[in-house]
């Protein structure tokens, strides 16, 4: 589930924070993650994967794996705006929801239809627009992952403690309201001419209206803060208004723990916003915010949700509506008479992504297996049979062997089980072949391997080199799933941020997890697996660049964690072998899975004699065969 996970995390653009210039925090996030890993581990069915994740909210028997899933829509870069202020903020997230949908499940590059007829592939703005309005009702919002009578509870405990709360507040209020009435009028004798004293002397039933604008912004300017009040209260007074502060801490410590929290999509007015923790906008539909004037589709209660309407828009011009579109597909692509529309039991939805999401999903889509076939052919081989996975169209390039891609296509639609399909590739001879080769007319004839005639090397990506570091070192923390790692960064790196913070998991069990835990933060790249490029956390990333570069090297020579690694596994190479020559045929045991050749234990005795086992280690872990496979 972490390996190959990660993989569809790439692709879902996953992050734990929402990226632009505040990149907040994501406090849930990691849900989705936790989903995926435990989807793979579990091989679930991959047409139910993908189900879930477009309309996981809109499925008989819904759970809160499938609600979570729905996090996948929400998961792109994110920033606060107010609709009515930025109506094109909505259309620009629509796009990107639609472009990761459609190079992630189908290959293809829908949101190039956005503005006009697609350029190289059939596909219309029609198409684009019909999409658009199958998801355009969407709504980002959180629900607690627990029984509505726990929810329910939670929420009334609070506004009990709330109420309670507000009573002492109010009380405290009026003990300071005569001091601080005092302090006020004190400075306004001092701070403001006579006419305005005077005006402020009045009774607020004798002020005219000028009089009372100009009273409410003195007041405002001659605030009294509660400090200043502290120092003029009576020995008596202090006593109470001590107690009172001391209740509202007591019921502030009596707050029940905050319910865990999902991230996810479902339907209902753009404009709205949850109540706040505790609310399972999902189930009680009473829960959403009524906004005035917000139209027909607000769903406040039993009865069909009826979605906004959605527009075709001219030149993908947000201010020039033409007719109103209904929710479709690609026509290209789509086969029979599928529904657009799939109404759901009460109404609490539209079904319209439940109807996309089945359409992606069903066997008589030509895209949906192939593409994620080759997604894993490109995981083992380091390339696909298409090579461009994100883009079957005409600028992507050609498959090298249609007929397999076609066979492992329809071999994955019986069952859409993933791990099968991986074992079939896995035990397949072009995949047992080694990447050494002596011919050299071979390499001449088919410099790239398209012909698959040796074993393509592959760098290991980012996380699994740290991964099989913390291996080597003994110290890897296999535990799956839960919230997100901080490993170490400078303090200089770390001086440079704008907002948030990366809090530095302590050295440890904790620390020592596997990559794919690690913090994902769009501002701040993790910088080990920045330098051993980890792909871009704004966007959908089918595959990952290699790059060669210096700074890969400087950072396997002198990174504090390849260091403490490498006197890890110095130490743990020193427990079980105490001469040199055993040391070394170990240390290759365990980091190569080989034993070392006569010339390379006459070169590494020699190391560890001249200078320590440690700087052998640390060798060991700069070698090309332990940072590619072969």
């Amino acid at each position: 589930g972490e390996r190959y996970g990660r993989m569809w995390l790439d692709v879902a653009r996953y992050a734990d924070s929402a990226g632009f210039e505040y990149d907040m925090h994501r406090p849930n996030a990691w849900r989705y993650r936790d989903y995926v890993i435990a989807s793979f581990n579990d091989d679930k069915p991959y047409d139910r994967f993908l189900v879930e994740q477009i309309a996981g909210d809109e499925m008989d028997g819904r759970n809160d794996d499938s609600l979570i899933a729905t996090g996948f829509l929400r998961m792109g870069p994110r920033v606060l705006f107010r609709e009515k202020d930025n109506p094109e903020r909505r259309y620009d997230y629509l796009d990107e929801i639609l472009g990761t949908i459609g190079k992630g499940t189908l290959g293809l590059t829908v949101n190039c239809a956005r503005c006009h007829n697609h350029k190289f592939d059939p596909i219309s703005q029609k198409d684009y627009y019909s999409l658009e309005a199958s998801i355009f009702g969407y709504v980002e919002t959180e629900v607690p992952l627990a029984p509505k009578e726990d929810a329910d509870a939670y929420v009334a405990k609070n506004e009990a403690i709330d109420a309670k709360i507000a009573a002492v507040k109010r009380a405290i209020e009026t003990l300071e309201r005569p001091y601080r009435e005092r302090l006020q009028r004190e400075q306004i004798a001092r701070k403001f001419p006579e006419h305005i004293v005077r005006v402020m002397a009045k009774a607020e039933s004798e002020r005219t209206p000028g009089e009372a604008l100009l009273a409410a912004q003195v007041l405002r300017a001659a605030s009294v803060p509660a400090s200043q009040v502290d120092k003029v209260l009576t020995p008596d007074d202090a006593a109470k208004k001590k107690e009172l502060a001391a209740q509202i801490a007591a019921l502030t410590a009596e707050r029940p723990k905050p319910l865990p929290m999902a991230e996810i999509a479902t339907d209902g007015d753009y404009r709205s916003s949850p109540l706040g923790e505790g609310d399972d906008t999902i189930s009680c539909p009473k829960c959403r915010i009524p906004v005035p004037g917000a139209g027909p589709y607000v769903h406040k209660g039993p009865g069909r949700y009826e979605p906004p309407p959605s527009y075709f828009l001219i030149r993908g011009d947000v201010e020039s509506h033409g007719s109103q579109m209904k929710p479709g597909f690609i026509d290209v692509i789509t086969f029979g008479n599928p529904p657009t529309e799939i109404p759901r039991p009460d109404g609490r939805t539209s079904g319209r992504r439940l109807a996309l999401a089945q359409w992606i999903a069903s066997p008589q889509n030509p895209m949906t297996a192939r593409v994620i076939v080759n997604r894993l052919w490109q995981k083992h081989f380091g390339r696909g049979i298409v090579a461009t996975l994100d883009n079957f169209g005409k600028m992507g390039e050609r498959p090298t062997h249609q007929d397999l891609l076609d066979w492992l296509a329809v071999d994955l639609t019986k069952g859409w089980t993933l791990k099968r399909i991986n074992k079939l590739m896995m035990m397949s001879e072009a995949y047992q072949m080694a990447s050494a080769f002596d011919d050299a007319a071979d390499q001449k004839a088919d410099p790239e391997n398209l012909y698959l005639w040796r074993f393509r090397p592959q760098r290991l990506d980012a996380e699994i080199v740290r991964d099989a570091m913390l291996d080597v070192g003994g110290n890897v923390n296999l535990a799956v799933g839960g919230e997100p790692i901080f490993p170490y960064i400078p303090k200089e790196i770390l001086a440079g941020q704008y907002r948030g913070k990366w809090l530095n998991t302590p050295d440890g069990a904790a620390a020592w997890r596997r990559g794919v835990y690690v913090y994902q933060r769009r501002s701040l790249p993790y910088p080990m697996f920045d330098t051993f490029d980890h792909p871009d956390m704004n966007v959908s990333a089918g595959a990952r660049h290699v790059s060669t570069v210096p700074t890969q090297a400087l950072t396997l020579l002198n990174n504090p964690f390849v260091l403490d690694e490498a006197a890890r596994f110095a130490a743990r190479v020193r427990e079980q072998a105490k001469a040199p020559k055993a040391q070394v045929e170990l240390a290759y045991r365990i980091a190569l899975a080989r034993p070392p050749t006569d010339e390379e234990i006459r070169i590494s005795t020699a190391l560890i004699e001249t200078q320590s086992l440690d700087a052998f280690a640390h060798v060991v872990l700069n070698l090309d065969e332990f940072m590619y496979m072969r």
